[in-house]
């Protein structure tokens, strides 16, 4: 992503945070930086932390990109990301295979293929 975004002459800051107050601390720091766009990484904590993304994104008018549609419900601005019914239907296909008898091992490997796009209005 680096080298794609220096070929665009755009440049690209990780913030690492690991807690709440270090979330609140990144989005201090951004309104000196004043960042054109955000985008979350998929992580379990930051889509717990979805109201407090999405407020102070939106409180600082800083554009932002989530990796789950249960962002952009709480007031993210827009999300991109696998589509999780599909992806637990496939889960709930191959529990049931396993069930019957079909070992693992030979079951073949998927990646998604269906992907959601949304954007909040």
């Amino acid at each position: 992503m680096q080298e794609a975004a220096h070929t665009l002459g755009l440049q690209i800051e990780i913030v690492n945070v690991t807690t709440i107050s270090e979330i609140d601390a990144a989005f201090a720091s951004f309104a000196h930086e004043r960042p054109d766009a955000l985008f979350v990484h998929p992580d379990g904590f930051f889509v717990s932390r979805a109201v407090q993304f999405a407020t102070l994104a939106a409180r600082d008018k800083i554009p932002a990109a989530y990796p789950a549609r249960d962002m952009t419900a709480v007031g993210g601005l827009m999300s991109d990301g696998t589509d999780t019914t599909e992806m637990f239907r496939q889960v709930g296909v191959y529990t049931g295979s396993i069930l019957k008898g079909a070992k693992p091992a030979d079951m073949p490997v998927l990646q998604s293929t269906k992907f959601v796009l949304v954007i909040n209005l």
